[in-house]
């Protein structure tokens, strides 16, 4: 309605002209103020969740567009704030229903198994034998192949979901999530995932089998497709229960003993062919639906590194409107994930805009989309690089969900233990007042599960900032992800401390100060796993 229509720009046009330059000579000043306003737009009903490839995204996409040029940045895409792409959108046919067969019995969607939509090939019927591969985990640098001695050619492989109690957890959620690359590799077709206890314990079957049935997005490529790293891998499916047990028909093992070896630190099952046959049909609609990632870059002031860049980013998407939601409020409004990173990430452009220095090196400010359908703008961005000929990503700086609801007095950069970006962000945070913790909850991997890790797959160091758990902070964190993280009360009604948000906006403005005016690019330590597996020909630092 017009009415609505009217709302939305008067807000608009109101928040903006708040936020408008200050003259040259004016001290950068972060205000909670400023940050209330920004993280009120992007959280309003208005904007309707922010999904990615939604109308609600689209405004929040225009307002940080606007937020951009009015602090005077520059594009970073020729003639446009905006990176397009277009998401591909997959959801299994209600008119066919999904089934897995194993030796000859067929097992229903639902029944014991677990069947996705899969946008590349929307009819599907395919068929092979399987060999069991134990976690399916493959590394070099780590000793470890599943795979050795077994043959894997045309086949698909069934693997332990997770990795081997007692892995280092980072390394672990890693060869965890490569498992369908380390498929690939092998020659297989397809990968068939067996929850292991641990992870059931986590999440019940019955979720893991819902979730199943939710859409498949990716991003089309240049070829036309939906973009997947493994493009060989073409069937894919979780399976439990009776149906596990029928993989493992006649091989004289069962599932529970699998999974009780499984659970004995540093057991890794060993791998062995299957005798019955596994065959997955499947059939998909798919729907396109355009997004984009808004950026903007302020350049360097040194003429010997402002080709380097630092990448200041954060997710601009959330979880849009769910009609099958419990009562009146369908909207998922998102202002803590991620409005609150996105508005400190437009603090401290601000901040930089009116600081009247210029950093050494250049800095890309990126708001991304569909972070929660799979890291998938950030993804984009990282395969299809916008920097200028010559132009070099030295390091990243990821603002995803930081808990504002408290006076905190650490930050936590989940990977600064992989690089130089430790030191660095030590070093500004300390300028505030404010101290370094280490990762307080190692075992949920949490350096892996982020945008930032797209571009630590692509060689770059990267830290990915929280508030910290000091004080009432552990208690705040786990009050917010047990009663609000991705629920209807993610919302303006939260007890936000907008002091906290300046202080956070401030820490943030101070470490991406440091790594721009830092005479050496951040570097990964030498024999740091990660910086071996993405970026081994890369000059590396002692670590100290």
């Amino acid at each position: 309605m017009r009415l609505r229509s009217f709302a939305l720009a008067s807000t608009l046009v109101l928040a903006l002209a708040a936020s408008g330059p200050a003259s040259a000579d004016t001290v950068p000043a972060i205000t909670g103020e400023g940050i209330r306003a920004d993280i009120g737009f992007l959280a309003d009903d208005l904007l309707e969740g922010r999904d990615a490839g939604t109308r609600g995204y689209d405004v929040a996409a225009r307002y940080v567009a606007a937020r951009f040029e009015t602090l005077g940045l520059k594009q970073a895409v020729p003639d446009s704030w905006y990176q397009p792409m277009t998401l591909a959108v997959a959801r299994l046919d209600k008119g066919a229903a999904p089934s897995v067969s194993i030796g000859g019995r067929r097992f229903a969607n639902g029944d014991d198994v677990a069947v996705g939509a899969f946008g590349r090939e929307p009819k599907q019927s395919i068929e092979a034998q399987a060999v069991f591969v134990g976690y399916g985990l493959k590394s070099d640098r780590e000793k470890i192949n599943d795979y050795a001695g077994l043959d894997l050619k045309g086949k698909f492989a069934v693997a332990l979901s997770g990795s081997p109690l007692g892995m280092p957890s980072e390394i672990g959620a890693h060869l965890a999530a490569e498992k369908s690359l380390a498929a690939q590799q092998a020659g297989a077709i397809g990968l068939i995932t067996i929850p292991s206890a641990t992870m059931l314990a986590r999440t019940p079957w019955e979720k893991l089998r819902d979730r199943a049935q939710h859409p498949t997005v990716s991003w089309i490529g240049k070829d036309g497709q939906p973009y997947v790293r493994t493009p060989a891998i073409r069937g894919t499916a979780t399976v439990t229960g009776t149906a596990a047990d029928a993989l493992l028909a006649g091989s004289g093992k069962t599932i529970a003993a699998i999974r009780a070896q499984a659970e004995k630190k540093g057991a890794r099952p060993r791998g062995f062919a299957l005798k019955p046959g596994i065959r997955i049909d499947r059939a998909s609609t798919v729907e396109t639906a355009p997004s984009r990632n808004v950026l903007a870059v302020l350049p360097g002031s040194d003429p010997a590194l402002a080709h380097e860049y630092v990448l200041l980013m954060a997710h601009l998407d959330h979880l849009g409107v769910k009609e099958d939601g419990k009562g009146p409020d369908k909207v998922y409004n998102g202002a803590m994930d991620n409005a609150s990173g996105v508005a400190t990430m437009l603090a401290v452009a601000k901040a930089f805009a009116e600081s009247g220095e210029r950093p050494k090196r250049s800095i890309l400010f990126a708001a991304v989309t569909a972070e929660e359908d799979g890291l998938l703008g950030s993804q984009y961005l990282a395969r299809n690089p916008v920097l200028p000929a010559g132009g070099k990503l030295v390091g990243v700086v990821n603002l995803d969900m930081p808990i504002l609801t408290y006076d905190f007095r650490d930050v936590i950069a989940f990977g600064a233990e992989h690089s130089t970006l430790g030191p660095i962000v030590e070093k500004a945070a300390r300028s505030e007042g404010i101290s370094l913790s280490p990762d307080p909850l190692p075992a949920e991997g949490l350096f892996t599960r982020s945008d930032h890790y797209r571009f630590v797959q692509e060689g770059v160091p990267a830290v990915f900032l929280m508030t910290g758990f000091a004080g009432p902070g552990k208690e705040a964190f786990e009050h917010f992800l047990k009663t609000d993280y991705h629920q209807l009360s993610d919302q303006m009604s939260l007890p936000f401390r907008w002091e906290a948000a300046a202080k956070f906006a401030k820490v943030n403005y101070a470490i991406a100060r440091e790594i721009a005016d830092e005479p050496e690019a951040p570097r990964w330590y030498k024999g740091d796993f990660f910086g071996d597996a993405f970026a081994p020909n890369a000059p590396k630092a002692v670590k100290p």
